[in-house]
């Protein structure tokens, strides 16, 4: 080899350089995000301590009457208290097939002193009826046996009883609906279930000026009152 093709000889190839690749989320010349603060904890709020009065102004105050309540003027006290009672000692006598009914008359009417007959079928009811003559009859419709319309004609027919005051009771519809077409001899009617304030009502209607029941003190039906409104 000549000296002068040493120097005519290229010199060797560099390797070619990767290419530079951006990272993901990274934007050329700009700074990056910083991560978000973590919230401040939060602080229980203070409660104020309490003010304590001085001992003259807490006597004081302990010495102020409370305010009396206003009575319920429309309650079912006063409305009770107006209310005129039957005489006590005055004997009633309930006929009714439920046992239910009958305790439950028995325990309102005991409440105001008044004794209590029971029958719970029409024809010993009538029997009751003509050998104590009760001052005041609670008459069930639906009995079995006799129902309690012909248990209301037999008693006014007899001398003995067809004086005698009787509340018509019961809780079957198309019983309540006859009572009112039929002109009959009942005194008034009470509607299955009852409160004692109806129960007491009733019976109020019938008290003559010695808070005695008697029959005939008020119309018995509907028919019966509208007559009577067009006599007055």
């Amino acid at each position: 080899m000549a000296f002068f093709d040493l120097f005519k000889r290229k010199p060797a190839a560099k390797p070619a350089s990767k290419p530079f690749v951006m990272p993901p989320g990274l934007v050329p010349n700009q700074a990056p995000v910083p991560a978000p603060a973590a919230p401040p904890a939060a602080r229980e709020p203070a409660i104020p301590a309490p003010v304590e009065l001085p001992a003259d102004v807490q006597s004081e105050a302990a010495q102020v009457p409370a305010e009396p309540a206003q009575p319920d003027h429309d309650g079912p006290e006063r409305r009770e208290r107006n209310r005129r009672h039957a005489r006590p000692g005055l004997r009633v006598l309930v006929i009714d097939d439920s046992p239910t009914i009958v305790a439950l008359l028995k325990r309102m009417l005991q409440q105001n002193q008044l004794v209590v007959l029971e029958a719970f079928d029409a024809e010993s009811g009538i029997e009751i009826a003509r050998k104590e003559v009760p001052d005041l009859i609670f008459l069930d419709i639906v009995l079995p046996g006799m129902d309690g319309f012909n248990a209301l004609r037999t008693l006014r027919r007899d001398p003995i009883t067809k004086h005698l005051p009787i509340i018509m009771i019961s809780g079957n519809a198309q019983a309540t609906e006859q009572f009112y077409v039929q002109r009959i001899g009942a005194d008034d009617f009470m509607k299955k279930p009852f409160s004692r304030a109806e129960v007491f009502m009733r019976i109020e209607a019938l008290l003559d000026a010695e808070n005695i029941p008697r029959h005939g003190s008020k119309p018995g039906t509907r028919a019966e009152a509208a007559a009577a409104a067009g006599q007055g």
